[in-house]
């Protein structure tokens, strides 16, 4: 398989089930880190590399090292294999996706902002999501009585408890504390804003079809996902907090379906069952707007799903202005909020659509931010 991000937390998560299953690499890439990356070059012996950064690809300990975003897409075309993991973060990660599906591979998708500002334009039936929440639902929904609503959880991020007066002084370093996950950077304050969950709604809006969507506060995330159908019955998914489940219901088997056969149960079995009888209280809670603003926009990005080009390239401006110190958190919600309602007239008819709307937003974000 090719495994884009192979050196973030997905990525190498990913990584270790090929160790673990013995599945080839053929290739790997990543943003910038190629100390990680030339280390994974060693162990798994990929054909192809791609680091994002350029001026890095000097570095890179590999006879076959494209580089730049046009370079991943380069070396999609030069793979053979039918799978490919795309855990690249942000934006970055709508144009190597849309090349896999049009190459015919499978995809394993963990990059949500394909789905927010590309979903119109993917197979999503032919989509594995990685997404705990989405792995989740996809194993509810093979239930097939009439569904009347998904919902998702929220952890709440690392500002749960913290007052709201006293958010528009919190810091970087406190935001990337997050209480339950271990995510990089961007997606961890995405978590802090709600922009994450904002996000996954529309993702599961696109991966199945269905507009009627909710997000609970479930501080233990323990509870990934919940279907309520129609005959007044809901299923619930629990599972461990830990990424590697979703990741391996992705890539081993077909359609996501774990082939644990050739395995015993002992070594087959990718995390531990929940010791039920241990279990925290678990509570569900409405997500409050106040704290939370970007949330406000779930009910209009679903009714016009367009929406998300133009939220999805204001909040990685100012996330990543956030993380430089150049701008504060509060901050972050003003800016996608503003953005939502100048932009919200955009119709994305074509592929072209969004990287022109997501151009134009980022440069009004930025002046905005100034």
């Amino acid at each position: 398989m090719v495994v884009l991000g192979s050196t973030g937390s997905i990525g190498t998560n990913t990584l270790n089930l090929a160790r673990k299953f013995g599945l080839s690499i053929e290739a790997l890439s990543c943003a910038s880190n190629y100390e990680l990356l030339n280390e994974q070059i060693a162990e798994f012996k990929p054909k192809f590399v791609c680091i994002a950064e350029p001026k890095f690809a000097k570095f890179v300990k590999h006879k076959r090292v494209f580089a730049g975003a046009q370079g991943i897409c380069d070396m999609l075309k030069e793979c053979e294999s039918e799978r490919v993991v795309n855990s690249l973060v942000g934006f970055a990660g709508l144009a190597p996706s849309l090349a896999a599906q049009k190459l015919g591979k499978k995809l394993a998708l963990a990059n949500k902002e394909s789905l927010v500002a590309g979903g119109k334009f993917l197979d999503r039936g032919a989509i594995n999501p990685v997404d705990s929440e989405h792995f989740g639902l996809k194993f509810l929904l093979a239930n097939k009585t009439p569904v009347a609503r998904l919902v998702i959880t929220a952890s709440g991020g690392a500002f749960y408890k913290t007052p709201l007066k006293s958010l528009k002084d919190a810091r970087a370093a406190d935001a990337l504390k997050h209480p339950n996950w271990s995510m990089g950077a961007k997606i961890t304050i995405d978590s802090a804003t709600m922009a994450n969950k904002l996000f996954e709604v529309l993702e599961a809006f696109w991966l199945y079809g269905v507009r009627d969507i909710e997000a609970l506060i479930e501080r233990t995330s323990t509870v990934h996902a919940l279907v309520e159908f129609a005959d007044g019955s809901t299923t619930a998914h629990l599972s461990k907090t830990d990424m590697i489940l979703a990741i391996a219901h992705a890539i081993l088997g077909e359609d996501g379906a774990l082939n644990l056969s050739a395995a015993d149960t002992k070594n087959g079995q990718i995390v531990p069952n929940l010791d039920l009888k241990t279990l925290e209280n678990i509570k569900f809670g409405e997500i409050n707007l106040k704290k939370y603003p970007i949330f406000s926009l779930k009910d209009q990005a679903l009714q016009n799903p367009d929406l998300g080009v133009a939220i999805n390239a204001a909040n990685e401006v100012a996330v990543y202005k956030f993380l430089r110190g150049e701008c504060g958190f509060l901050d972050i919600s003003r800016t996608v909020l503003a953005a939502a309602k100048r932009f919200e007239n955009e119709k994305i008819e074509g592929e072209s659509k969004i990287f022109e709307v997501d151009s134009e937003v980022r440069k009004w974000a930025e002046k905005s931010l100034k």
